[in-house]
């Protein structure tokens, strides 16, 4: 059964709270994340990605770039940004991105829950990207960022929240993409017994976003408890930050792609062989309305291409994935991108982004082709996590993103 307790946030003062809140460590770069806090001392990207306080082509999994994260992290507690609570707590994160809405508990997870598969993961990882959020952790003796986890929804839970939700809140504010942010501080010891509760008779935990903080943890605490002589099990570094959602209140997008070159096929060849397995026909509407449809943009055309009923594999609900069907009939066999996690020819582009950015990179020559997915159901992620397998790499975009720097989990 699942475990959650509560814990002594570091987090900014109320009035910095906005300025120090940044986007997660993964989903901007080291340019764009230079860029967004040139002006900012605050902002939480320079302790999440310090390398841009360093020379210009440091290597951001340098020893530097750990070190740099550790000062800058014990600067902005030392002029008083960052306070640490006085007691433990749970805490309240909600989030609202135009008409839709979600609120989750944050707290901290039990590493063994990790380990012995009561959270449930649905993506590989990188050893390299494990690597870097392990040595982070350690750096920093903190979890700087929170693992995005979800859970089927318990109206208890949600009335318990509710009530939380009710009491003044700790944070709220709107960021610069106009999503709100707002977060409440639950000390009351009847809720949080409630909460523990109630989180103890839910079966499993899924991984939505962060499978490397996740992973990341658990390898920080076996370097922790081998470090540790005295180790007991109840040190904070046998405990994780995360955000457990509701799984019906979340909004998975898709994840686009966008490929470097056809490998110089000509139009001719390459649409033979596209329709070996699809029906393609030029749109104007190149958004895919449903489950086997994408939308291809190529030459200066938008198309759709839609599966050809025989080709799925209805009996296996990993091969039926739409990221997977593309990578079997399309990407791998006329494309090339047989290792879409490492060949450095595909990118791929979150869906919040849409289909004016895929349209952009090719226009501009980043990219000769690109497609738009159908996002894949929360349901279906945790049928698969379920039977324990893996989706194909970058199969899932959830939005909104949550901000790193609200609420730090020190080890």
């Amino acid at each position: 059964m699942a475990v959650i307790r509560p814990f002594r946030a570091l987090r900014p003062t109320p009035d910095k709270a906005e300025i120090v809140a940044s986007p997660p460590y993964d989903v901007v770069n080291t340019e764009q994340a230079r860029a967004i806090a040139k002006d900012n001392a605050h902002s939480f990207l320079h302790v999440v990605r310090s390398e841009i306080d360093l020379p210009e082509g440091t290597d951001p999994y340098s020893d530097a770039v750990y070190t740099k994260a550790i000062e800058n992290l014990n600067r902005l507690i030392q002029e008083g940004v960052l306070i640490t609570d006085d007691e433990p707590a749970l805490y309240v994160y909600s989030q609202r991105m135009g008409g839709h809405f979600q609120t989750g508990i944050v707290a901290c997870c039990c590493v063994d829950d990790y380990d012995s598969d009561v959270i449930k993961k649905h993506e590989k990882t990188r050893r390299e990207k494990e690597d870097d959020r392990t040595h982070h952790i350690l750096a920093t003796s903190a979890q700087t960022g929170p693992v995005f986890l979800m859970y089927r929804d318990v109206e208890e839970i949600d009335v318990l929240i509710e009530d939380a939700r009710r009491t003044a809140p700790l944070y709220s504010f709107a960021a610069d993409d106009d999503v709100e942010h707002t977060v409440h501080r639950i000390t009351d010891e009847s809720c949080i017994k409630s909460l523990i509760e109630q989180f103890a008779k839910i079966e499993h935990l899924y991984v939505a976003d962060g499978h490397h903080r996740s992973a990341a943890a658990s390898r920080a605490r076996a370097e922790k408890r081998k470090a540790n002589p005295h180790h007991t099990g109840q040190e904070e570094y046998n405990y994780f930050m995360a955000v457990l959602f509701p799984a019906s209140t979340l909004k998975i997008l898709p994840y686009n792609r966008v490929v470097k070159d056809v490998r110089g096929l000509p139009r001719e060849e390459l649409f033979h062989k596209i329709r070996e397995h699809f029906i393609l026909t030029e749109t104007t509407q190149p958004k895919p309305g449903m489950k086997g449809h994408f939308g291809m943009y190529y030459t200066g055309k938008w198309y759709r291409l839609t599966i050809k009923p025989w080709t799925h594999h209805l009996e296996d609900i990993v091969m039926n994935l739409d990221t997977n069907v593309l990578q079997e009939f399309l990407l791998g066999p006329i494309l090339g991108i047989s290792a879409p996690r490492m060949d450095k020819r595909i990118q791929f582009v979150g869906g919040s982004y849409g289909a004016d950015e895929l349209k952009r990179r090719v226009d501009n020559g980043e990219a000769e082709i690109a497609f738009l997915l159908h996002p894949v159901t929360v349901d279906n992620l945790m049928k698969i996590a379920d039977i324990g397998k893996t989706m194909p790499p970058k199969s899932t975009w959830f939005e909104p993103k949550l901000k790193s720097g609200l609420l730090i989990h020190q080890i």
